[in-house]
């Protein structure tokens, strides 16, 4: 089984984390898929942006959903990374979905709904992932249980993953109890175990954020189903090495 790679936030070491450089990148390195995360403005319009608050990567403050899309986009959301990407700004994802349906990729999309509600951002993810006929090859992912469950009442039928970065006992039971098909982990939980359980419930496994070719090596030798790498560029020269090693 190969195993996939999807690029994190982009190419977020090669440029700025949830931009077009990122994500233009990131479509032109092998990977499989890419991988992006999803808020609210006030205005209620999904954005590209990791963190609650804008300020470690935009050159402004305070919180995404105390700013209309007309003011977020205002800010500049490069040149943290570097100054050659001042002119990046933060994408709304109806923006990122028109760009992204005619690749031949897949998408993860993580709604960012653990520290900040979002009331309804499932209903308007899901509508935009509609619009542009893109649910068949996209996995709603969230570290908030009832974000998914919310995903499964909306249609049974999504891909949905739980997120997770803490151990427990038996972690495929549990997120297909409450509704995920699929888990989602840090990369220091993987173990043999928790493969094999997942094989054993036909939960696909996907792990993050793997940029180590040691980690990379362990993903591709047990057999999990994906990786979301900040660097796919060079996760996919690895995976080749792998499978031809393996071969």
């Amino acid at each position: 089984m190969k195993t996939m790679i999807y690029a994190h936030r982009g190419a977020s070491k090669l440029a700025p984390e949830n931009t077009m450089p990122a994500y233009q990148i990131a479509s032109e390195s092998g990977a499989d898929g890419l991988e992006i995360d999803v808020q609210l403005t006030k205005d209620r319009i999904p954005v590209l942006i990791h963190d609650e608050n804008v300020r470690r990567t935009t050159n402004g403050t305070g919180f995404v959903q105390d700013y209309t899309y007309d003011e977020i986009k205002q800010l500049d959301a490069g040149s943290w990374f570097s100054s050659k990407f001042s002119n990046c700004s933060i994408i709304t994802l109806e923006y990122f979905l028109r760009w992204f349906k005619d690749l031949p990729l897949v998408l993860n999309v993580e709604l960012k709904t653990n520290v900040i509600e979002y009331k309804g951002i499932e209903r308007i993810v899901y509508n935009s992932l509609k619009h542009y006929q893109l649910l068949d090859r996209t996995v709603i992912s969230s570290f908030n249980i009832a974000s998914i469950k919310k995903m499964r009442i909306i249609n049974p039928s999504v891909s949905t993953a739980f997120l997770t970065s803490t151990k427990s006992r038996h972690l495929p039971g549990y997120a297909h109890s409450h509704g995920a098909s699929s888990l989602h982990i840090k990369y220091r939980m993987l173990d043999k175990k928790l493969v094999k359980q997942c094989h054993k419930e036909h939960m696909p496994l996907r792990i993050y954020t793997v940029n180590r070719p040691s980690w990379m090596a362990k993903c591709f030798k047990l057999g999990c189903d994906a990786i979301f790498t900040d660097v796919p560029h060079e996760a996919v020269e690895h995976r080749e090495l792998y499978e031809k090693q393996d071969g």
